[in-house]
């Protein structure tokens, strides 16, 4: 396989009713994506809870994070990152209103 390329930011000014999720490059232990929302938020009541870790950082935008058992989102802004640990119960609750917030997402296997 030869060098792959792109532009994280190709096409992320287009709004959509749904998030875009694209994947970049995965490997057995490791998927990289990029997350497009536009005042997107996670369905009431619903939880992540996903079988891997997951590392992502806000490059345009930002967004609420909300993590099971706490009281209010993180904000995350441009430049903000987060690691989530498998399992750890946490949702979207708003995406930036007006404005694409950019996000990549780094899912892996913790040993």
């Amino acid at each position: 396989m030869g060098a792959v390329s792109g532009n994280i930011f190709a096409q992320a000014a287009e709004k959509s009713a749904h998030e875009e999720f694209v994947e970049l490059i995965s490997a057995p232990n490791v998927r990289i994506e990029r997350i497009i929302s536009t005042a997107h938020a996670s369905p009431p009541g619903s939880w992540y809870d996903q079988e891997w870790a997951e590392w992502v950082v806000v490059l345009q935008g930002s967004a609420g994070l909300l993590f099971e058992g706490e009281d209010k989102p993180r904000v995350l802004a441009r430049g903000d990152y987060i690691h989530i640990p498998a399992h750890v119960r946490h949702r979207v609750e708003w995406t930036a209103q007006g404005q694409t917030t950019v996000w990549l997402a780094v899912h892996y296997r913790e040993r």
